[in-house]
């Protein structure tokens, strides 16, 4: 019999606590047992193995930080709606690391929903650089160039990559405007390769 008040949404809940608090590549179904005061065999009532907790837990970090996303980004384009993407990406990054890192993950090929939450997330994108012009391939070109600055500041400050005395904060918005700056110009540039 499942424990009383434990279901599958709980467990996942319980994995996001423990993704944020010991990171994501120490999620173990046994640290989540623990978490939750149940024996190890109880979880499997709740889910299928450790590999379908972290999908179920890669759907739900990304969809809370979709709609995080979507509040931010509502109402702004051009450079404030990219910015507001960034500082929203860059604070779920600090206040959930082990949600963002699961967020990050690419859904597995027939993976109906994280597919449509990843697609609606990239979408989102998209839409900001609509402001710049940017569509088609050049969007895809972009959409990969936000990502890849934005996650690998993310990915840097939070494992202590950043030593340097210099205003972390300054650096990361300066980052975001050069993005800006690069896409005022991006759109038809991709024809050349």
């Amino acid at each position: 019999m499942p424990r009383v008040g434990l279901n599958r949404d709980k467990v996942v809940a319980l994995a996001a606590e423990v993704a944020d608090d010991v990171g994501i590549e120490r999620l173990t179904l046994a640290a989540v047992a623990e978490r939750a005061g149940v024996a190890l065999p109880s979880l499997y009532k709740h889910v299928e193995g450790i590999d379908r907790l972290h999908r179920n837990l890669s759907v739900a970090a990304l969809r809370e930080l979709l709609a995080e996303l979507t509040r931010a980004a509502a109402g702004k384009a051009g450079r404030d709606a990219l910015h507001a993407l960034a500082g929203t990406i860059r604070g779920y990054a600090q206040r959930h690391p082990g949600r963002y890192a699961a967020s990050a993950k690419a859904p597995n090929a027939g993976d109906e929903e994280h597919e449509a939450l990843s697609a609606e997330t990239v979408g989102l994108v998209v839409d900001v650089l609509g402001a710049y012009r940017i569509e088609g391939a050049d969007a895809i070109d972009a959409v990969r160039a936000v990502r890849a600055a934005i996650h690998g500041f993310v990915s840097l400050e939070a494992s202590g990559g950043y030593r340097m005395a210099q205003d972390l904060d300054v650096s990361y918005h300066r980052l975001i405007d050069a993005l800006d700056v690069a896409f005022t110009t991006w759109a038809g540039e991709g024809a050349e390769r």
